[in-house]
């Protein structure tokens, strides 16, 4: 029988705390998360920060383009107070959140990041990636299996990019059809783990069974409900991001006899 999903927390425990904000992260670390995942852009003048939209409208008390500002123009909003348990809260940094995993020895947390596409800045998004990962010595996987980071991307092109650029970090091609997971685009991409929604492997549960024939593993996001958790437990899924990674931990639990 294969070992139960890791849990991944998806931009950090963000059911309950505002996403992105490291009071998400330091729960979902609390929690027992075996990873975090986080959503990169890069600002005007080239500032590596967590955020998923283009824009910051939903998450925080303003409206700004994330590619079009600088660091000091986004940095002036609040990204907590607009979540129902949050409080006022600066814009992460990914090297803050690099710090903040690497300040947990104790306890090894692999760190998911996802480049998003399509920015102004193109490949220079992967570039500043690379670069801050190697300013962190995490270029090198010593035991893939416990990877201490892995890239990931629904661009097949960004994934490439990173191959070329971190050919020792894990990578995950990210998508929400089987046609693109295993078909041309995602050898083009040279990812080493198929990213599917949940919505997906729903719909195509064999999509793990034929992931794990190609070599490949699998991470699933975002998985919530109690029964998607039971099904990427049996289908064997190897990682799996969640919003509520406490609870989701509690039903990957062994049961009592």
């Amino acid at each position: 029988m294969s070992p139960p999903p890791e849990v991944v927390a998806h931009r950090g425990a963000s059911a309950e705390r505002p996403e992105h904000t490291l009071a998400a992260y330091e729960l979902a670390i609390e929690q027992g998360a075996d990873g975090l995942e986080c959503d990169v852009r890069l600002t005007s003048d080239g500032t590596l920060v967590c955020v998923h939209d283009r824009t910051t409208a939903r998450t925080s008390s303003g409206s700004l383009v994330v590619g079009a500002s600088t660091f000091e123009q986004l940095d002036q909003l609040d990204y907590g107070s607009w979540h129902q348990h949050g409080e006022p809260a600066k814009l992460l940094r990914l090297d803050a959140l690099l710090e903040l995993v690497r300040s947990y020895p104790s306890r090894e947390v692999a760190l998911f990041v996802e480049t998003k596409h399509p920015i102004r800045q193109g490949g220079g998004l992967e570039r500043a990636l690379a670069q801050a990962l190697a300013e962190h010595g995490l270029l090198r996987c010593p035991d893939p299996s416990r990877p201490p980071v892995v890239v990931m991307s629904f661009s097949a092109l960004a994934v490439r990019r990173l191959s070329q650029l971190a050919p020792h970090v894990p990578r995950v091609y990210l998508a929400e059809s089987t046609r693109q997971l295993l078909g041309s685009s995602a050898s083009f991409a040279v990812a080493d783990i198929l990213g599917p929604s949940v919505r997906l492997l729903r719909a195509a549960p064999d999509l793990a069974q034929r992931a794990s024939q190609r070599g490949k593993t699998v991470y699933c996001w975002t998985v919530d409900e109690p029964s998607d958790v039971e099904l990427c437990r049996d289908l064997g899924v190897r990682w799996i991001a969640t919003n509520w990674p406490q609870r989701t931990k509690e039903l990957l639990a062994p049961k009592p006899l």
